[in-house]
């Protein structure tokens, strides 16, 4: 990683409105290592505390391809994009890392973290997490199943995973958010 590029922040002093961040502005998560790794669109999740924690929670299909990066890795990315980047986000939530890379495909630039996980050069944030807790979940789980189960008419279910934020980075010149 070069030093310039990023800068890290204190955990919790990022003063971002997380709910805009994640519904409107969506995210990617990337997991793998430096020779393979793949990247998807989300904006399922959320941040807060778990078990005395900065974590974040983020949802995967298991037909997802990132969905088997995730689970063979320890950490992974959340990575934040300015509104620039929207097509190249709108992509990642539509192409399949198995049909090549999207790094590549969507014009973005590999860069790799302390963890040894990439995250895209472009973003304006990238939070760095590591795997506390992952559970599938399921039907009997949905509590109203006629407003909820709409979301797996056609696909799995997803598996939630919840993980530390270990480290915040930024561009170099950047502010907190």
């Amino acid at each position: 990683m070069n030093e310039n590029l990023l800068k890290e922040i204190p955990v919790d002093q990022t003063g971002c409105d997380w709910i805009n961040r994640i519904a409107k502005q969506w995210f990617l998560i990337t997991a793998g290592n430096e020779d393979n790794c793949n990247t998807m669109t989300a904006n399922w999740g959320g941040i807060g505390y778990f078990w005395m924690t900065p974590a974040v929670f983020v949802f995967i299909r298991p037909e997802r391809y990132t969905f088997s990066f995730v689970e063979k890795q320890e950490f992974f990315t959340l990575s934040f994009l300015p509104e620039q980047y929207r097509e190249a986000l709108k992509f990642c939530g539509t192409a399949s890392g198995r049909d090549g890379d999207k790094f590549e495909r969507s014009g973005l630039k590999k860069i790799m973290l302390p963890s040894g996980c990439a995250a895209p050069r472009e973003a304006e944030l990238i939070l760095e997490c590591e795997k506390m807790y992952a559970q599938n979940m399921t039907m009997d789980g949905i509590l109203d199943v006629s407003r909820y189960g709409k979301w797996y008419e056609k696909d799995g279910m997803h598996r939630m995973y919840i993980a530390a934020i270990r480290k915040i980075y930024v561009p170099g010149n950047a502010s907190y958010c």
